[in-house]
């Protein structure tokens, strides 16, 4: 039999890990789980703090990154009572998103955005953002501990004033299943390793010293799949030098084991 019957898939996943289980059992496949996105943490403080300034100050754009980071912004106005302020302060200022996720919850709220990533990755929203005339303009952008750095001196190149919004972040995840996992690709103990997130991707990376990189880089060259949720995974993984990288046509759990099976039967990988 052909496709992702009997591969080992390791799943780098916290959140819907059990899902993406279920649907590789589907095809008899062998699911293991390596946890590396970290635990996700609400900011209570910095949350009310960036909630504050949103609603206090003016801003001409506001930025929204995830669809984690607006609810968790929602939340937190709800739970000081002033929600419909926030939602009418999205409403009047232009917005600009990146992220189906992020996408939905607006549509939850019948929002429309003005600028839109066309691929999903900051990068593309940021090149249209660089075609607009937004010079001097201040800017709210909802970001977390992640490339929050980037984004900021990315925005003030632009020419915005930029205000961070962090109400969330990641911890570090534990050192025992990324050595696992390390252990797991270079010992060529999995077929494929599906990420769902960039930060799985930078939490495995991070974690390694250089000569582990140059070992997991060779594994996933040579005989491992490295297998991303979307075009922000799969660009995440090619920082790291890994090019060779499988994405669904739809980042969509269910489209993306379909299409790995398809994947596997096509070129018929051993």
């Amino acid at each position: 039999m052909k496709g992702l019957y009997n591969k080992r898939i390791g799943i780098a996943a916290t959140r819907k890990a059990d899902q993406i289980a279920t649907l590789v059992k589907k095809y008899e496949a062998i699911p293991s789980f390596f946890p590396i996105q970290g635990e996700q943490v609400l900011d209570e403080d910095t949350c009310v703090e960036n909630i504050s300034s949103l609603l206090s100050e003016p801003f001409d754009l506001i930025i929204l990154t995830t669809g984690i980071g607006a609810e968790s912004l929602e939340r937190v106005a709800r739970d000081r009572n002033c929600c419909s302020d926030f939602i009418q302060k999205l409403e009047r200022t232009t917005l600009a998103v990146r992220g189906s996720k992020t996408i939905h919850w607006l549509k939850k709220h019948a929002i429309s955005p003005a600028f839109v990533s066309q691929d999903g990755t900051m990068a593309d929203l940021l090149l249209t953002l660089a075609n607009a005339d937004q010079q001097g303009k201040c800017v709210y952008i909802q970001a977390y501990n992640q490339d929050d750095a980037w984004l900021e001196a990315a925005l003030e190149n632009l020419g915005y004033a930029v205000y961070l919004a962090k109400p969330y972040y990641y911890k570090q995840p534990n050192a025992d299943i990324l050595r696992a996992l390390k252990d797991a690709i270079i010992g060529s103990w999995l077929d494929a390793v599906i990420f769902t997130s960039k930060t799985q991707v930078q939490n495995l990376f991070q974690s390694l010293s250089d000569q582990e990189q140059k070992q997991v880089i060779a594994a996933f060259h040579e005989h491992v799949l490295a297998a991303a949720i979307g075009m922000v995974t799969a660009q995440e993984l090619k920082k790291y030098n890994i090019y060779d990288v499988f994405y669904p046509t739809k980042p969509k759990m269910g489209r993306m084991i379909v299409e790995m099976n398809y994947y596997y039967e096509q070129y018929i990988v051993p």
